[in-house]
């Protein structure tokens, strides 16, 4: 396998590659040409693990990257890698955290088809459903909470935000890129759900729902989440959903959405390991 192939040294903010880097900060552009950005080593590393296709990596010190410094082998013959100064690698990375790397990658194909196979390894999946969430801090944070708890796969629904937004890769520590996913409208979703038979737990804040401990995990299961100011739509209810709570006893009527998931995430794990035992 050939290394990458290696650049002058760019130095103008001016740059046809610069510009194209601030412009894939922006969610429509970004999904409409199907590239992202990646920040940082231990994010680059988990989508090269995950064989996510890295386009182009520009950074302030060759030496420092894995991938032109001699210590791994590029996984692309066409990875083009461009040196940068201080000053364009801190105006192209994202937020404060800068580590003097950044990445051009393209989006993975999803579809359900690719989904359903790759979670068909488990005989009993536990999927994570996340209607309309917001912020992509807190999908990232999902993300990486289901990645801790074996979780078999996201399923996006009716999203305002993509998993591939910076802020979301960098709250999940790089679980989206190994983490099975798919978005699709709730309808979608729904009735995919119910043809495959999963339990679907609907997480609510209020009314009849049942406390989460003692709902029975120990079949494949998908927890369907919303947004913390608008809930879950009218798809989410019916006699062929049953619907969770966990005990508010505060002041505070809501948790995080991450918070949220970590908790039932666990419980299911909990449950199920019992059961083996």
């Amino acid at each position: 396998m050939k290394r990458s192939e290696m650049t002058d040294t760019i130095t103008s903010l001016s740059n046809p590659k610069i510009k194209e880097a601030m412009r894939l900060r922006e969610g429509k552009h970004r999904r409409k040409i199907g590239k992202f950005m990646i920040d940082g080593v231990r994010e680059l590393d988990r989508a090269m693990q995950a064989g996510i296709r890295i386009l182009e990596v520009f950074t302030v010190a060759p030496s420092m990257f894995p991938f032109c410094g001699g210590a791994r082998e590029v996984q692309h013959t066409d990875t083009v890698v461009h040196q940068v100064t201080d000053s364009v690698m801190k105006k192209i990375a994202f937020g404060d955290r800068n580590e003097g790397i950044v990445a051009f990658a393209e989006e993975p194909v999803q579809s359900l088809a690719i989904f359903e196979m790759k979670i068909g390894q488990n005989p009993c999946p536990l999927l994570a459903v996340l209607e309309g969430i917001e912020k992509p801090g807190n999908l990232g944070a999902v993300f990486r909470s289901a990645d801790a708890a074996g979780v078999d796969g996201v399923m996006i629904a009716d999203s305002l935000v993509d998993p591939f937004h910076a802020n979301a890769i960098r709250s999940s520590m790089g679980t989206v890129f190994s983490m099975p996913m798919v978005s699709e409208s709730s309808a979608t979703i729904g009735r995919w759900l119910k043809h495959t038979e999963f339990q679907i737990a609907a997480t609510r804040c209020s009314g009849n729902a049942m406390p989460y401990t003692d709902v029975d995990f120990r079949r494949p299961t998908a927890i369907v989440f919303g947004s913390e100011a608008k809930g879950l739509t009218d798809i989410w209810s019916g006699k062929d959903i049953t619907a969770v709570t966990l005990p508010m006893c505060g002041i505070a009527d809501s948790l995080n959405v991450s918070v949220v998931a970590g908790i039932l995430f666990y419980e299911v794990r909990r449950q199920r390991n019992q059961n083996r035992s």
